[in-house]
């Protein structure tokens, strides 16, 4: 990877970190605030769990960004065919599923009554295992890091083989 597409991501990084806290310092408060609206048609237990869901999403996306930018610096320093990636790896796979267990939960607290159609909550399942395919596509890619791993360790064993040899 070089230097500018790693410059590149790790400013696409800082960017939505920041913007997560914002959206967590200031609209998550102002939307406790219009759910307490009358007008409103949720019960109390749907708004406080509407805002806990909400929360835990974007603690879930930070976690990811976090592992991501580990992931990159081990890439700018060559290191990211080592055992200490999948560590950050599995953090990932986690903080997606997580999300997607976040987002059956939403549509679970939001099924009963009328404030929401059920074809939205019929689309937030959907989007719930739609995530379930991202992390499975981690898997995959962990997969193919795993074998990536073994290679590099057979070529140091060949290497080393080869060097006592001449």
């Amino acid at each position: 990877m070089g230097k500018l597409t790693v410059l590149a991501l790790r400013a696409v990084l800082v960017a939505l970190f920041a913007g997560s806290l914002v959206v967590q310092a200031v609209m998550v408060p102002l939307l406790a605030v219009d759910l307490r609206d009358p007008d409103v048609e949720l019960v109390a237990y749907q708004r406080t769990s509407l805002i806990v869901i909400l929360v835990l999403g974007f603690v879930a996306v930070e976690v990811v960004l976090v592992c991501v930018w580990q992931l990159v610096r081990m890439v700018g320093r060559g290191t990211v065919f080592s055992y200490g990636a999948f560590r950050y790896v599995h953090v990932v796979i986690a903080a997606i599923v997580a999300a997607a267990v976040l987002l059956l939960a939403l549509a679970v607290v939001l099924a009963p009554g009328e404030a929401v159609p059920p074809g939205m909550v019929l689309l937030i399942c959907g989007a719930a295992v739609a995530v379930l395919g991202v992390a499975l596509v981690v898997v995959v890619l962990r997969m193919l890091l795993a074998q990536a791993v073994a290679r590099d360790v057979e070529a140091a064993q060949l290497r080393s083989e080869l060097d006592e040899v001449i």
